[in-house]
């Protein structure tokens, strides 16, 4: 019985160890991963669009400088002259609620600027700087040209300017070339590699050309409109576009 009871004993821990084994090997075996550690296959690829409008809005700085010995003086001096260019271009035609101050300043001037100058201040210079919208281009050659004479020889004229005030078809328009030429050029990427384009998988742009520069004559005949030719403006959109490969 002893010998029965140690064959039975050992059959037991036989039978124990098989099964633990196959546990084991059914547990260290995985099905194929469906993603590594670079990620799914996938093309990034950038496409331009371009188009162009006729701008129909004008922006300028205007703006006063004068100097004088105090400062009670010079902002005194700049506070009138900037009224009096407020008052031409709103009787030239711009809404009142299109002439915004963009800054006001007041500098001290020193002697010492001169090669044997001292320190000391000599005087002030104030300035004021108004940002003028001109949404009627037939006015804008006036409203520049009155702006210019009711300043004088203050006056200062600087960062004129075109652009689309309503530009979201142009945007439109040029966003859907853009991403088409991406997909165009994704689709190429695709046939070579023997692989279909997926789902996109991210999209990024960039936007330029919304306004566009232009130079106005300040030294122009009081008696004569500044000349302004408002050309067209370009809107470019380019946008990076990623794809998944299948």
């Amino acid at each position: 019985m002893t010998r029965h009871r140690l064959t039975s004993q050992a059959l037991g821990a036989g039978t124990l160890l098989l099964a633990l084994t196959l546990v084991t090997a059914c547990g260290s075996d995985s099905s194929p991963s469906t993603s590594s550690a670079d990620g799914p296959p996938a093309v990034t690829v950038n496409g331009v669009g371009e188009v162009q409008g006729t701008p129909d809005t004008l922006t300028a700085q205007i703006g006063v400088e004068t100097q004088a010995a105090d400062v009670t003086a010079a902002i005194a001096q700049a506070n009138s002259s900037v009224r009096t260019v407020t008052d031409a271009v709103v009787s030239a035609g711009v809404d009142r609620k299109d002439v915004q101050t963009q800054q006001v300043s007041i500098t001290p001037q020193y002697a010492g600027a001169l090669p044997g100058g001292s320190n000391a201040i000599s005087g002030y210079q104030a300035t004021n700087t108004l940002r003028v919208t001109v949404r009627d281009l037939a006015k804008a050659s006036t409203v520049l040209g009155d702006a210019v004479s009711a300043g004088g020889n203050a006056t200062r004229l600087s960062g004129v300017s075109f652009r689309v005030d309503d530009n979201s078809k142009l945007l439109s328009d040029a966003r859907s070339r853009a991403f088409a030429d991406a997909k165009d050029r994704a689709e190429q990427y695709a046939k070579l590699s023997d692989s279909g384009l997926g789902k996109v998988l991210s999209i990024s742009e960039n936007i330029s050309g919304q306004d566009q520069p232009a130079s106005a004559d300040r030294s122009a005949s009081s008696s004569l409109a500044v000349p302004i030719e408002p050309g067209q403006q370009t809107i470019n959109v380019s946008v990076s576009v990623k794809w998944a490969l299948n």
